[in-house]
C-alpha cells in the first residue's frame, strides 16, 4: 500500500489533482475562521457553551460546517443550503412531471437541474442568513454583560445576509472546482472535511482524560478497538450489494449482432445512504431546540429529559424513524418500474421472470427484503454513539467517531475518493491500493 501511495505522486495528472484538492481544503478551513462582521464571537461562544447545543438543531448544523456556525464565521452556513436545495429538487423530481422530464433528458436536463439547484441555494442561503441574524439579535447578554450583537438593526441583518450567502456560494464554487479539477466529489469532500475537523478535539479530550487519571489505559484501548470494528461495519454496510442477474437478447441490425451479454443490477443494501439519519436527526432535535428558549419551564425540562441522548425512549423513537425514512428515501431514489421499463426497451430480462410488471414486482420485492436489515443496521449505527456516551461517559465529539451521521459520510466519501484514485492508477498500469478485496474500481 505504501508503494501505491508513492505511485499516486508519480502520475503528473493525479498528483496535480490531489494537490489542487488539498489547496481547496486549506482555503475552506481558513474561511471557517474568518469572523462575520458585527458579531461578538466570544459572547456567542459563551452562549452556545451554556445551552449545550450538541443535542439541538444548532449542533447538527454545526457538525456539517466544522464548527463554523458556533463561531459565526463567513462560512457559518457551510454547504448545507446547497444540500437542502438538492434534496428539494430530488423530491420534486418524484412528484412534479416537469422535473421528472428533466431527469430523463440526459446532459441537458442535468444542466438545467444544476442551474435550478444553484438558484435554490442562493434563496435558501438568504432566508437562513436572515433567520440567523434575527436569532443572534435576540440572544441575551452573557453573565459578564457582553452582548452578541453590539449594533442590531436592519444594517446588521442585510450585512449578515450578504456575507453568509456569499460565503455559501463561494463554498459551492469550491466544491465544483474540486469535482472538475481535483479528485472526488467536491461537495461531499467539503462536508467530510468539516466533520473530520472536529475529530482532533475529541482525541485530545481523551488524551487529557487519560493524563488526569479519569480514564484507564485499558478502557481507551478497548474504545479504539470498538472504533475500528464500527468503521469496518460501516464499510460493509456501504459496500453491501445484492446482484440481480440480467440477460440481454441478441438483436441483428444489418450485418451486426447486438446484445447477447449477461450483466447484473447491483441492489445496494443501503440505497438511501445517510439521508434517513439526517431526516430523523433533524426531527428528533426539534424538541431539544424548542426547549432551549424556555429554560425555566418544568414541562419543557421534562421534554428535554425525555429527548436527551441518555434516554432509552429517544433511542427507540430515533431508530423507528430511521427505519421509516430509509424505506421512504429508497422509494424515491430507486424506481423499480423505470428499471423494468428500461430493461424491456433494450431487450433485457431477468432469467425466469417475465418482462414488464412481473420484473418490477420482482425487483421491488428484493429491494424491500434487503432494505429491512440495512435500515435496522443503519439505526444501530446511528444510536451506537449515544450508547458509548452512556457506558463510558466520553465527550460528544469523541463519541461521534463511533457512528452516526458523521462516520457514514466520512466512510462513504473516503471509499468513493479511493475508488477514483484506484481507477487512475489502474488506467496507467500501476498497482492499486488493494490487490484483493471488493473495491469496485478494480472490477
Amino acid at each position: 500500500m505504501i508503494d501505491s501511495f508513492r505511485s499516486t505522486f508519480k502520475i503528473p495528472e493525479l498528483r496535480r489533482r490531489i494537490l489542487f484538492t488539498l489547496a481547496i481544503f486549506v482555503v475552506y478551513r481558513i474561511g471557517g475562521h474568518i469572523p462575520s462582521p458585527g458579531i461578538n464571537a466570544q459572547a456567542l461562544g459563551e452562549y452556545f457553551r451554556n445551552i449545550g447545543s450538541s443535542g439541538t438543531l444548532f449542533g447538527l448544523y454545526d457538525l456539517f460546517v466544522g464548527g463554523a456556525f458556533q463561531k459565526a464565521t463567513v462560512f457559518a452556513l457551510g454547504i448545507m443550503p446547497y444540500i437542502s436545495a438538492t434534496i428539494i429538487i430530488q423530491l420534486l423530481g418524484a412528484v412534479v412531471p416537469y422535473f421528472q422530464k428533466l431527469q430523463k433528458e440526459g446532459e441537458e436536463g442535468r444542466k438545467k437541474i444544476t442551474q435550478y439547484t444553484r438558484y435554490g441555494t442562493v434563496g435558501i442561503s438568504a432566508m437562513q442568513a436572515w433567520g440567523i441574524s434575527i436569532f443572534l439579535e435576540h440572544i441575551p447578554a452573557t453573565s459578564s454583560g457582553a452582548v452578541v450583537i453590539p449594533n442590531p438593526g436592519w444594517g446588521f441583518r442585510l450585512l449578515t445576509m450578504i456575507t453568509l450567502t456569499t460565503g455559501t456560494v463561494f463554498i459551492m464554487w469550491l466544491g465544483e472546482q474540486i469535482t472538475e479539477r481535483g479528485i472526488g466529489n467536491g461537495i461531499s469532500l467539503i462536508i467530510t472535511i468539516g466533520i473530520i475537523a472536529r475529530y482532533p478535539s475529541g482525541f485530545l479530550g481523551e488524551i487529557y482524560q487519560l493524563k488526569e487519571g479519569n480514564r484507564a489505559l485499558l478502557t481507551e484501548l478497548v474504545l479504539i478497538g470498538v472504533m475500528f470494528v464500527t468503521v469496518a461495519a460501516v464499510v460493509l454496510l456501504t459496500q453491501g450489494t445484492r446482484k440481480i442477474p440480467v440477460q440481454y437478447a441478441k438483436r441483428v441490425i444489418g450485418r451486426k449482432v447486438y446484445g447477447g451479454q449477461a450483466t447484473h443490477i447491483p441492489m445496494r443494501v443501503n440505497t438511501a445512504g445517510v439521508m434517513p439519519i439526517i431526516f430523523a436527526q433533524a426531527i428528533m432535535f426539534v424538541p431539544q431546540t424548542v426547549t432551549t428558549f424556555f429554560p425555566g419551564n418544568e414541562i419543557m425540562q421534562s421534554i428535554t429529559r425525555m429527548f436527551s441522548f441518555q434516554s432509552v425512549f429517544y433511542w427507540i423513537i430515533y431508530g423507528i424513524m430511521i427505519v421509516f425514512f430509509t424505506y421512504f428515501y429508497t422509494a424515491i431514489a430507486f424506481n423499480p418500474v423505470d428499471v423494468a421499463d428500461n430493461m424491456k426497451k433494450y431487450g433485457g430480462f431477468i432469467p425466469g421472470v417475465r418482462p414488464g410488471k412481473k420484473t418490477s414486482d420482482f425487483i421491488d420485492n428484493i429491494l424491500t427484503k434487503i432494505t429491512l436489515p440495512g435500515s435496522i443496521f443503519l439505526a444501530l449505527i446511528a444510536i451506537f454513539p449515544y450508547i458509548i456516551m452512556r457506558m463510558t461517559n466520553v465527550s460528544y465529539n469523541f463519541a461521534s467517531i463511533f457512528g452516526g451521521t458523521g462516520l457514514l459520510i466520512v466512510v462513504g466519501v473516503a471509499l468513493d475518493t479511493l475508488q477514483q484514485i484506484e481507477s487512475h492508477l489502474i488506467m496507467r498500469h500501476y498497482d492499486g491500493f488493494m490487490k484483493t478485496g471488493k473495491i469496485r474500481g478494480r472490477r
